[in-house]
């Protein structure tokens, strides 16, 4: 029985670092996925082959923490939070293959666990809601692979829409379809990488969650969803300064949900621009390459721009009216070239659909 399974990358139109913090986010799920394809046998080992790395890795149906390293990782953590979840599931032949850039904040690594989850349980037919698949995902990346990510990627990658963002809340756990099909209202969502890879796990990212929890605590609430703006004096300057991103960003989502309902990309593109500044004033997870980008969209005639994912390098995202993409897109290429930075891979993109076989 040969099982074919996918799952998409994702970009968060806005709502960046609220999701560990029982915040909003607003993710669409991308049109490029990562396929899985799987023939189980009764072998009792997982041999994987990809083409992220060489040759096949073997997985122990019991494998722990500590035991797979690199992308491999990501498989052998799916297949050990299934077990804890009480669903063994068997050996066989994977093989994987990826249009999601490894990087590029474009959540490769959730695309990754979400198809391999979804082939592993439909190879023994279980019955996991997709709040389930995605928690069960997370617990992979968070305490196999060891990367502190929330919910958001699992999430827009499993319920992802075409036509449609994901009103994300964290703290209940809900996810809610708003439409989002600036086309229609002849305006272009532009995906520019940057090419400037970024680690998560290289400790910045940790370091911002760190920092939002210490808040939380002297705050005394349990997330910052809880926490009172004025009240943002009693924890130090630089914790301060996160607290305050993800207040406001919260408001931001909130916002920019408004304004999707009247079509009015305008103001959406005015709270991505406020979005950008936040994360590189007051949470510091953008970089000047990323800036420099940002700001040139939006001077060539942009409607908003902003940086996506958890930060330090991918990609930057820009609502442009459609007769000025090319525009847009041809004065970010040469500012980022006259700037010694790597060419940008800029495309028009959209929302596309969630995991399935």
């Amino acid at each position: 029985m040969r099982i074919r399974y996918s799952a998409p990358g994702r970009v968060n139109l806005i709502g960046e670092h609220t999701d560990y913090n029982q915040g909003f986010a607003l993710p669409i799920a991308l049109p490029q996925r990562t396929f899985v394809t799987f023939d189980p046998d009764p072998s009792g080992v997982l041999s994987v082959s990809s083409a992220f790395g060489d040759g096949p890795v073997r997985i122990g149906l019991d494998t722990v923490p500590g035991q797979v390293t690199g992308w491999a990782a990501y498989v052998a953590g799916v297949v050990w939070a299934l077990l804890n979840a009480g669903i063994a599931v068997p050996g066989g032949t994977m093989t994987i293959t990826s249009e999601v850039e490894i990087g590029s904040g474009l959540s490769s690594s959730a695309a990754l666990e979400c198809a391999v989850l979804g082939a592993l349980v439909a190879a023994v037919g279980a019955d996991l809601d997709r709040i389930e698949q995605a928690r069960i995902a997370q617990q992979a990346e968070n305490e196999y692979v060891g990367v502190p990510t929330g919910l958001l990627d699992q999430l827009a990658s499993l319920f992802g829409s075409t036509g449609q963002a994901l009103l994300i809340d964290f703290r209940d756990v809900t996810v809610q379809p708003v439409r989002f099909d600036p086309d229609a209202s002849g305006v272009a969502l532009l995906l520019i990488d940057s090419r400037a890879r970024h680690a998560h796990a290289g400790g910045e990212y940790a370091a911002r969650r760190a920092s939002c929890e210490r808040a939380a605590a002297v705050l005394g609430v349990a997330s910052l969803r809880e926490a009172d703006p004025s009240a943002l004096h009693r924890v130090t300057e630089v914790d301060a300064r996160r607290a305050r991103h993800v207040l406001t960003e919260n408001q931001r989502v909130r916002d920019c949900v408004a304004a999707l309902a009247s079509s009015d990309f305008a103001a959406v593109g005015a709270l991505w621009n406020a979005s950008h500044a936040s994360m590189r004033d007051d949470f510091e997870i953008t970089t000047p390459h990323l800036d420099l980008i940002a700001a040139t969209a939006v001077h060539a005639g942009a409607l908003g721009a902003r940086m996506t994912g958890g930060g330090f390098g991918g990609c930057v995202i820009a609502l442009v009216p459609g007769e000025r993409a090319e525009v847009v897109g041809d004065a970010v290429a040469r500012a980022v070239r006259a700037a010694g930075y790597p060419a940008p891979v800029i495309t028009r993109t959209h929302a596309g659909s969630g995991a399935g076989p």
